[in-house]
C-alpha cells in the first residue's frame, strides 16, 4: 500500500539536491561566461564586492567562475546558493544582504526590472546557432518576400540574430531584429527615439510601424523536450503575440521548423478557461511570487481591489515557489493568483497537478474587471505591470454606479447565472464607515471561517492552566510517514 500511494519512507531521506550540471572544461570558461565583459563590468564600477547568481543548471561552474573573477579584478565575490523564487529573476534581496555593490546574473533572465537600485550585468550565454540551415527553414516558412517579420529567438541565441539577418535581408525587404532588453549602462543617454519593448526584448520599429502588423519567427527550443508547452519563453511570446499573425519555430541545431498556430490557440484556450475559473470563484489566494521586482506591492494592491470590487474574498500568502503540496493546504480557496515575474508566471508545473487553478494575474484582470475588453480584442498581458495606472494597456475599473458592474453573466462551466457583486466599490477609499440597515439581518459569514470551524481537528489550542504540569519525554523518531514504533501496516 504504501508503494502504491505514497513514496517509501527511505525517499525521503535519500533525497538528494539537484544535479548542478556538467561542467564546462577550464578552457572554455572565458567564452562561455563572458568573463572578459564581467571584468571590464566589475573594474568600470570599482566594486569591491561583487555577488554572482546561477541557475541550479550552472552551479558545477560557479566555484571556477568566481575564483577567475576574483583573481582578475581583486574584489570580493560571493555566490548566491539559492533563490527564494525563480532564477530568472535578480535576487537584489540576496546580494543586498551579502553587502554586494553590484550583481552579476548567468543564464537565462526574464530581464524584469529590479525592486531596488543595483548595477546588473546579464550573461545569458551564447548557443551555437546553425545559420544556414535556419536561413533555409525561414524561407521555406516565408515564401512572400514583402511580408513583414520579426526574427525572435530564446536569449542563449540572441547573439546570432543580427547574423541570420544579414544572411536573409538581400532577398525580404522587411525584415526586424529584436535584441533582449539590457539595462543600459550607468550613465549612457538613452537612444532616441526609444525602441518599443514588449516581452523582454526591444524592438526598432520604423515611425508608423505597430508590431501587430508583424509575423515572428522564434529560433530557439530543442527536440529533445517532451512538452515543448512547457517552455515559459515560448508560451509568454505565443500568448501575447497578435492572434491572426502567423508563428513559427526553429530549432537552432538542426533548423527543423514547427508552425506555432496550434500551440498558441491551445494556450489561449486555457487561459479563457482559467478566467472562466476565475468568475466562478468566490475566494482568490494571491500568492506572492517574487520580491525582488519593481512595483510588486502596487501589483498587490491592485489584485486585492479588483477581488473587493468583484465581490470575492482575497487572501495573500508568501510561500516561496508554489508546489501542489505546498497549495493543497488551502482547500478553502477556488483559485490562486500567482504574483511572478512573465516567466515565473508561466512556469509553474502542469495544471493538473495542483488541487486548484493557478492564474496569472492577467486572468484575474478579465475575470474581475466588468470594463476589460472581450475575448479576442483583448491582448494577453504577460507582466502585472502592464496592468497598473500609467500603463498603455491599464483599464480603470468602472464607477460605482456603472450599468456593466449589472450586466448579466453566464458561466461557461457550470452554465448557472452569475450575480452580480454584492456591493459597489466606495468611492472614498479612505471611508470605513458601516451603513445603518432598519432592521437586523444575518451577515454573510466568511467562506474561510465556515471551512474552518466545519473540519474536525482546526490547529493546535493553547489551553493555557488545564494542562499538567509533566516530566520531558522522548518523542517519537523518524518522518511522519512511518515512525518507528508505528510498525508497518
Amino acid at each position: 500500500m504504501e508503494s502504491t500511494f505514497s513514496s517509501p519512507a527511505e525517499a525521503a531521506l535519500q533525497l538528494e539536491a539537484g544535479a548542478a550540471g556538467l561542467r564546462t572544461p577550464l578552457g572554455d570558461l572565458d567564452r562561455v561566461y563572458e568573463l572578459e565583459r564581467v571584468v571590464g563590468f566589475v573594474r568600470d564600477l570599482g566594486c569591491q564586492r561583487v555577488a554572482l547568481q546561477f541557475p541550479d543548471q550552472l552551479l558545477g561552474d560557479a566555484g571556477a567562475v568566481a575564483a577567475r573573477l576574483e583573481e582578475a579584478t581583486g574584489s570580493k565575490v560571493f555566490i548566491l546558493g539559492d533563490t527564494a523564487y525563480g532564477s530568472c529573476c535578480v535576487d537584489v534581496l540576496g546580494a543586498e544582504q551579502a553587502g554586494a555593490q553590484a550583481l552579476v546574473h548567468f543564464g537565462p533572465a526574464c530581464l524584469s526590472p529590479p525592486a531596488r537600485p543595483l548595477p546588473i550585468a546579464f550573461v545569458l550565454g551564447q548557443r551555437s546557432v546553425a545559420l544556414e540551415l535556419c536561413a533555409k527553414a525561414f524561407e521555406a516558412q516565408n515564401p512572400d518576400p514583402t511580408a513583414p517579420v520579426v526574427l525572435l529567438s530564446e536569449p542563449a541565441c540572441a547573439h546570432a540574430l543580427e547574423a541570420l539577418a544579414t544572411l536573409l535581408r538581400p532577398r525580404y525587404l522587411d525584415l526586424l531584429v529584436s535584441s533582449p532588453a539590457l539595462p543600459l549602462p550607468v550613465g549612457s543617454l538613452n537612444p532616441d527615439p526609444e525602441p518599443l519593448e514588449r516581452f523582454g526584448r526591444r524592438f526598432p520599429l520604423a515611425p508608423g510601424r505597430c508590431l501587430e502588423e508583424y509575423g515572428a519567427f522564434y529560433v530557439g527550443g530543442s527536440e529533445a523536450i517532451s512538452d515543448p508547452d512547457l517552455d515559459p519563453d515560448l508560451s509568454r511570446l505565443l500568448l501575447g503575440w497578435a492572434p491572426g499573425r502567423p508563428f513559427s519555430s526553429c530549432c537552432p541545431d538542426t533548423g527543423r521548423t514547427q508552425d506555432e498556430g496550434a500551440r498558441a490557440w491551445r494556450l489561449r484556450a486555457r487561459r479563457h478557461y482559467l478566467v472562466e475559473r476565475a468568475r466562478d470563484a468566490r475566494v482568490v489566494g494571491l500568492l506572492a511570487g517574487t520580491l525582488g521586482v519593481a512595483r510588486h506591492r502596487e501589483a498587490l494592491a491592485h489584485l486585492r481591489n479588483l477581488t473587493q470590487a468583484a465581490g470575492k474574498r482575497s487572501y495573500v500568502l508568501a510561500l516561496g515557489r508554489p508546489t501542489p503540496a505546498k497549495l493543497a493546504n488551502f482547500p478553502e480557496v477556488d483559485v490562486f493568483v500567482l504574483l511572478a515575474c512573465p516567466l515565473g508566471a508561466l512556469a509553474t508545473q502542469p495544471s493538473g497537478s495542483f488541487f486548484r487553478p493557478v492564474l496569472a494575474p492577467c486572468e484575474l484582470e478579465a475575470a474581475c474587471n466588468p470594463a476589460w475588453p472581450p475575448p479576442g480584442l483583448a491582448p494577453h498581458l504577460t507582466h502585472y505591470a502592464d496592468l497598473l495606472p500609467g500603463s498603455p494597456f491599464h483599464v480603470p475599473l468602472p464607477p460605482p454606479d456603472s450599468e456593466l458592474w449589472d450586466t448579466p453573466d453566464v458561466s461557461l462551466i457550470t452554465g448557472d447565472l452569475r450575480p452580480p457583486p454584492a456591493w459597489k466599490p466606495s468611492t472614498d477609499p479612505g471611508c470605513s464607515a458601516l451603513t445603518p440597515r432598519p432592521q437586523l439581518e444575518l451577515a454573510e459569514s466568511s467562506p474561510a471561517a465556515s471551512f474552518l470551524s466545519s473540519r474536525s481537528w482546526q490547529g493546535l489550542q493553547p489551553c493555557l492552566g488545564q494542562t499538567p504540569v509533566t516530566a520531558a519525554v522522548t518523542g517519537r523518531r523518524g518522518i511522519a510517514i512511518a515512525y518507528e514504533d508505528e510498525g508497518s501496516s
